[in-house]
């Protein structure tokens, strides 16, 4: 059976409504629902929120992770990647648009915020101590490679194929809720459908066992 979703608005409901307001729909609905309803003269968004019933202040209850969608998010991700020599070459071959080593970390150091030009970030390991350096630019805009989410790697290559293909980051905030871009308006119904599936189950993957219920509250929302 497809999973619940709470939407913030019902079906056939005026556009503005009462806060409090929810109707329970299923994922089948809610799609048709904000596709039907999206309104933007360009193709908006598609956003899933889990609420989890997890403590995020807890070491034992992070719920952090990536996943790759089936059919991508619709988005065109610039790819940065810090490597060196053969590496380098087959970050280059595999998409990246920015590549580099010393001279890149030296580049961000001193230009700061203004000086990223990618939106997702890829290291090797050999290169993750000298990034230390600016690990206080990248970690506040969740660019700094992480193994945990495989962007801490000397398989570059297939890293920034995973990236480019619509590979999405997740973690539960501080309200434990987890928030994930599923797609956009134009997709079909049913590639939507197949990415919340996809993100869900990581989820339950990452769930700390016994530990709350992360389909108490789920969301989708367009943006």
């Amino acid at each position: 059976d497809a999973p619940l979703v709470e939407s913030a608005n019902a079906p056939d409901a005026p556009e503005r409504i009462d806060v409090a307001f929810r109707d329970v729909l299923d994922v089948k609905r809610a799609v048709a629902w904000v596709k039907a309803n999206a309104r933007a003269t360009f193709a908006e968004s598609v956003d899933m929120s889990v609420h989890l019933g997890v403590d995020p202040k807890r070491s034992d209850m992070i719920v952090r992770g990536a996943v790759s969608l089936p059919h991508g998010t619709g988005k065109t991700v610039r790819v940065g990647v810090f490597a060196e020599g053969e590496e380098a070459e087959e970050a280059r071959r595999a998409g990246a648009i920015v590549v580099g080593g010393d001279e890149l970390i030296k580049t961000i150091k001193d230009g700061g915020s203004n000086a990223i030009n990618f939106d997702a970030c890829v290291g090797t390991p050999g290169m993750m101590p000298k990034m230390k350096e600016i690990a206080r630019i990248l970690g506040p805009r969740g660019l700094m490679p992480n193994p945990k989410l495989g962007t801490v790697t000397a398989d570059v290559g297939a890293a920034v194929k995973a990236l480019l293909g619509g590979r999405v980051e997740f973690r539960a905030e501080k309200n434990a809720i987890v928030h994930a871009m599923v797609g956009k308006v134009t997709f079909e119904d049913e590639q939507l459908e197949e990415n919340i599936a996809a993100v869900f189950k990581k989820i339950l993957e990452l769930r700390p066992k016994g530990k709350g219920a992360p389909n108490a509250s789920k969301y989708l929302k367009k943006a």
